[in-house]
């Protein structure tokens, strides 16, 4: 499906293409969708291999122009289970590791690249596409974020959780993404999920016992894969410099959950054994609906962002 760069149009044709369904940029099979989606990883096709957005020029370009909070970089030479405090860094710019990203054994990712307006249209097109399937669990999109990786050969992505749903597409190079089921208690216990909901950091500790409830797949340019939110994944680079385009976002029933994991934090660390989020629906409602209160009369306090000390999207 995909094209040669040399015949790709660019990314303004293409976000207008998507939207009159002229020329899908995704390629998704709706029955797998539906049955799938926001529960278990599974793959799906793009025709963003080669695309103008993705060469290294622009990449640097991008780099220098998004505020420096949204540049995060770090050496790639890493274990798959990573205590954060002890992140290795390069001493490199983030200009200077993606003109060198072949040989500094670097990962580096663009956050929230939307802020500029060629990637805004492009993120917006691919998720147009998401969201036409018609999939309840994708109704009522709230935050769209898109996020570029840069990655040395043989890097490292440490396993994390996210919280976003997330579609990550395989521009350059190969990888492998191995992805854990989030609803199993035996990989991601509801203590793990309260703390991430209430700010805790998107790194995890992978147990050698969690490998029956995974499963790896193998990237190129032109595949993709839907990671769940909350899914606890870890990535593998191929022998060659990738870059992938991480297409995210949240809705109202993932915000909620978000609220209650962070009110159920609140009630262990005061000594409670909060119901875990979903066993019971009616106390979920006054959980949240008590939260939206509290939030309202300014005395929920300011509830920090999941992932929020350095925490990105795959």
């Amino acid at each position: 499906m995909s094209a040669t760069p040399a015949t790709l149009p660019g990314s303004a044709e293409l976000a207008k293409a998507a939207a009159s369904a002229a020329i899908p940029l995704l390629k998704i099979d709706p029955a797998l969708f539906r049955a799938d989606f926001g529960d278990r990883p599974f793959r799906i096709r793009h025709r963003l291999a080669s695309h103008e957005l993705f060469a290294l020029p622009r990449l640097i370009e991008l780099a220098r122009t998004l505020p420096r909070a949204s540049v995060e970089y770090n050496a790639g030479n890493v274990g798959v289970t990573l205590d954060p405090t002890q992140t290795p860094h390069t001493g490199l710019s983030p200009e200077e590791t993606i003109r060198r990203i072949e040989e500094c054994q670097s990962w580096l990712v663009l956050k929230n690249v939307e802020q500029d307006a060629e990637y805004e249209a492009l993120l917006d097109a691919c998720l147009h596409e998401v969201e036409i399937l018609g999939d309840p669990a994708a109704v009522g999109v709230c935050q769209r974020e898109g996020f570029v990786f840069i990655s040395s050969p043989g890097s490292v992505t440490p396993y994390h959780v996210d919280p976003e749903q997330n579609f990550l597409l395989q521009v350059r190079g190969t990888k492998t993404i191995y992805v854990y089921d989030g609803a199993s208690k035996v990989v991601l216990s509801e203590e793990e999920l309260e703390r991430f909901y209430a700010g805790g950091h998107r790194n995890q500790v992978h147990k050698e016992a969690y490998e029956d409830h995974g499963q790896g797949f193998d990237l190129k340019p032109a595949d993709g894969v839907h990671v769940p939110l909350t899914h606890p994944h870890w990535v593998k680079n191929g022998g060659a410099v990738s870059i992938s385009f991480s297409i995210t976002f949240k809705t109202a029933a993932t915000e909620r959950r978000a609220a209650l994991y962070a009110v159920n934090h609140n009630l262990r660390q005061r000594g409670w054994k909060p119901v875990p989020v979903g066993a019971s629906p009616f106390r979920d409602g006054l959980k949240y609906n008590g939260y939206r209160l509290l939030r309202r009369l300014g005395l929920a306090g300011n509830k920090q962002q999941p992932g929020a000390m350095g925490g990105v999207t795959t």
